[in-house]
């Protein structure tokens, strides 16, 4: 069952789907529509091009397997210049592909079949990430401005990753990992608590996050300096006092 109409104010998050399927992507438009989002959609990564040319989304919902440029290619394309919340959707339930995609800088990934109120959750829930990068449980009202660490620095209230006075772009799940990691001002943090949700929620796409985030801050990911493996527990952030 659908949810019921609503009347979509301008400020709605603006969702762009992206999909082969002309069903599947006009059942999406209709709920994420019913549902409170605006929803502008696209038939080829080539047609969703052109439609971010003009307009500016919250996030995308994009398929993998589509004819032309895969979605695999687009999302790469994307994050070389926009760190705009993705949600990826495969008929493939290999989870290969599920890691390709957060190595790549997917957000979330969702196979099909889905329950399309699950695929709203997994949105809401990206979008409070991308909207609040510095909101997590254990962050409290003493929680400094930035932290710095080597020639790095992050601010929690932006989100922002320097090295020095230059922007280092990062993904809204590395944003996430810094914030939580950061909080705990070098203490020892569980892999579950960076887990999050959704498909990055195992051990392995945490590991994944970790890695991709030591390649921007590290001389040596083998042998990080600052992002460091906690055995038998997770990681930790080690910063400058």
């Amino acid at each position: 069952m659908e949810p019921t109409r609503v009347d979509i104010p301008d400020h709605a998050p603006h969702v762009l789907v992206v999909d082969d399927d002309r069903r599947l992507r006009d059942l999406l438009a209709r709920f994420l529509t019913g549902s409170g989002y605006r929803v502008t959609t696209a038939a080829s990564a080539a047609e969703a091009r052109a439609k971010t040319e003009n307009l500016v989304f919250d996030a995308l919902v994009l398929d993998v397997m589509m004819p032309g440029e895969s979605g695999f290619d687009y999302a790469r394309s994307i994050r070389e210049t926009s760190q705009v919340p993705i949600l990826m959707l495969t008929a493939r339930a290999d989870a290969a592909d599920r890691v390709t995609g957060l190595e790549i800088g997917a957000d979330d990934y969702l196979s099909k079949p889905f329950e399309p109120r699950e695929l709203l959750l997994r949105l809401g829930n990206i979008l409070k990430r991308n909207a609040a990068p510095a909101g997590n449980g254990d962050a409290s009202g003493d929680l400094p401005e930035v932290i710095r660490f080597g020639p790095f620095s992050f601010r929690f209230d932006r989100g922002e990753l320097r090295r020095d006075d230059d922007l280092i772009r990062i993904t809204e799940r590395e944003r996430e990992i810094l914030t939580i990691l950061g909080a705990r001002a070098g203490d020892h943090v569980a892999r579950e608590e960076l887990a999050g949700i959704g498909a990055a929620a195992n051990e392995r796409t945490v590991d994944v996050q970790i890695n991709r985030l030591r390649r921007k801050i590290e001389t040596d990911p083998a042998n990080p300096l600052f992002l460091q493996t906690v055995r038998g527990i997770g990681y930790r952030l080690v910063i400058d006092r």
